[in-house]
């Protein structure tokens, strides 16, 4: 077809007119798909914020605090839990343990609702038009599963809620490849995480992989194989990538014998079955001892050395609408820093920053990245449908690393429709590295990430499709990140470092200065891991909380 042209370098890609004309009223099915349905109301008035069984009481003193509930705050509350140790977590997110007014906890991904975003009144989804055309809505004020944290240049995603990351991520549970390790951690021995540390954090986590045999009939992974086949004529390995949904249950839900979630599209804001997110999972499992419990909606805003011994946490406990009904100061021996890497970092730097804090070494905020994330599409044949039902949990990637400095998830596109799209999270060596700081006149820390920084992620993505449009004859599309936009560079989902490893801590996450502090998640990751980072970040704590129970404790 005389459309599909390879584009000469810089080009913007396939023109809106081409693609109307190409797939026709393809907008009004979006709107009929419910992308364009009305919001569904938030309650009226904010919900309450009762002190619920477990919930730690103002004034209480604890052996162990632990902030957030991500992989990494799992992890330490597990291990410490069955080493005999009493923990308490504080969760910024509510606890997403009560369906809403539809009969489920987590919102649909093309019906975002009040659940579905953290405190802003409009959405803002990663793919945010379709030919050119916006995509967002207005959405109630709301203590939601999704932040889409804007700072100095790139919005970050990341969780809300108890398990983190674990709610709104698409499972991919990536090991990197051994010989790519010594630049995630060099400070760390490759031989005791790959013989012990990364084999229990898989096992933990419920990781598999999907039936290869089930992969080449089911009708929702069509958009995988074609992805793989536009890899493979081009030269690059296509690998099936392990994650941490139930394959079982995903098969039941394709017969039909179960209720739908990742057949049905559910990833962004939640999956209301089949994935194995941390509540299902570390966090179960500490729960379960009996020494675990949890404090959601509950921001940590100070931690100061407690007169005492130990240290003093203030908190604040939020309503739905985000208002603070109520501040907390909680006693702990120990504290751990699991709030994710952003969450982590500028908290740190704050409390170095005012005082709070003073022994924090200069290394606190610092080494920051994106882990290379740059989103794309390319626009396909007619005779190269993607499918009209797309399975929203990936299951493979195009792996350039070594070549090109990129690894490609083959992402679903699950609006119900037929794109004829193939769609790309790229994960690239970008060099760049970040820092926050504080602004004390604002009284918050900043983030000093540029938008040109992106420019090596694209540049190392297009190792890879520049390749594979010109072998398929196809080109770019233009019209999914704005209009004549081909690039998704200003996001990551993949936030890490801020803290990083024998570096702002020891070789095990000890804070310098400060005895009885440590971190414990992304944050110790100096900006990218090569893949998705999540097992990683699981690993690593395994590791350095084996090693913090038998020395510090």
């Amino acid at each position: 077809m005389s459309d599909h042209h390879v584009p000469a370098q810089g080009s913007q890609g396939i023109s809106r007119r081409g693609f109307i004309a190409r797939t026709g009223s393809v907008l009004g099915a979006m709107s009929l798909a419910g992308q364009a349905a009305p919001a569904q109301a938030a309650p009226t008035t904010p919900a309450p914020t009762p002190t619920a069984p477990g919930t730690v009481r103002d004034g209480a003193r604890v052996p162990v605090l632990v902030i957030g509930t991500g992989y990494g705050g799992c992890v330490a509350a597990l291990r410490l839990a069955q080493a005999g140790v009493d923990v308490h977590m504080a969760e910024m997110g509510m606890a997403w343990d009560t369906p809403g007014p539809d009969g489920k906890i987590f919102a649909h991904t093309v019906r975002p609702d009040h659940r579905s975003y953290w405190l802003r009144t409009r959405t803002r989804a990663p793919l945010s038009h379709f030919l050119g055309f916006p995509l967002d809505k207005d959405v109630p004020r709301y203590t939601g599963i999704l932040d889409a944290e804007e700072l100095g240049g790139i919005t970050v995603y990341q969780g809300r809620g108890v398990g983190g990351g674990s709610l709104v991520n698409g499972g991919m549970a990536v090991t990197p490849r051994r010989q790519h390790f010594a630049a995630v951690l060099p400070s760390v021995d490759p031989e005791e995480m790959y013989r012990t540390y990364y084999p229990r954090a898989n096992s933990a986590l419920g990781v598999g992989l999907i039936d290869p045999e089930w992969f080449e009939s089911v009708d929702c992974y069509r958009f995988a194989r074609v992805g793989r086949r536009h890899a493979q004529r081009s030269g690059f390995p296509f690998v099936f990538v392990p994650d941490v949904y139930d394959w079982e249950y995903m098969k039941q839900e394709v017969a039909g014998t179960v209720p739908k979630s990742a057949v049905d599209g559910e990833i962004l804001y939640g999956n209301n079955a089949g994935k194995k997110s941390l509540q299902q999972t570390y966090l179960a499992a500490a729960r379960a001892t009996g020494r675990v419990s949890v404090s959601p909606l509950h921001r940590v805003t100070s931690v100061t050395p407690a007169s005492g011994g130990g240290y003093t946490v203030v908190m604040e406990h939020l309503a739905t609408d985000g208002t603070v009904t109520a501040t907390k100061a909680v006693t702990s021996d120990r504290v751990f820093f699991a709030a994710g890497s952003v969450g982590t970092s500028k908290l740190l730097v704050g409390l170095k920053a005012t005082g709070a804090l003073p022994g924090l070494n200069g290394e606190i905020g610092k080494g920051w990245g994106d882990n290379g994330n740059v989103m794309v599409g390319r626009a396909n044949h007619l005779w190269d449908p993607t499918g009209t039902v797309q399975c929203a949990i990936p299951c493979g990637g195009i792996d350039n690393w070594d070549a090109g400095g990129a690894f490609a998830e083959v992402a679903p596109l699950p609006t119900g429709i037929e794109t004829y799209a193939s769609f790309y999270l790229s994960i690239t060596r970008n060099p760049h590295r970040a820092a926050f700081s504080w602004d004390p006149v604002a009284g918050a820390a900043r983030l000093n990430w540029r938008a040109a920084w992106k420019q090596p992620s694209i540049d190392m993505a297009r190792t890879v499709f520049d390749r594979i449009n010109a072998k398929e004859g196809t080109v770019y599309r233009s019209d999914l990140f704005g209009v004549n936009k081909v690039w998704g560079d200003h996001l990551t989902y993949h936030p890490l470092g801020g803290a990083v490893l024998d570096r702002a801590t020891d070789n095990y996450g000890r804070l310098h200065g400060h005895t009885g502090l440590y971190v414990i998640d992304g944050a110790l990751i100096p900006g990218n891991t090569s893949v998705n980072p999540f097992v990683t970040i699981t690993a690593l704590a395994e590791r350095n909380i084996e090693t913090i129970i038998a020395t510090d404790l």
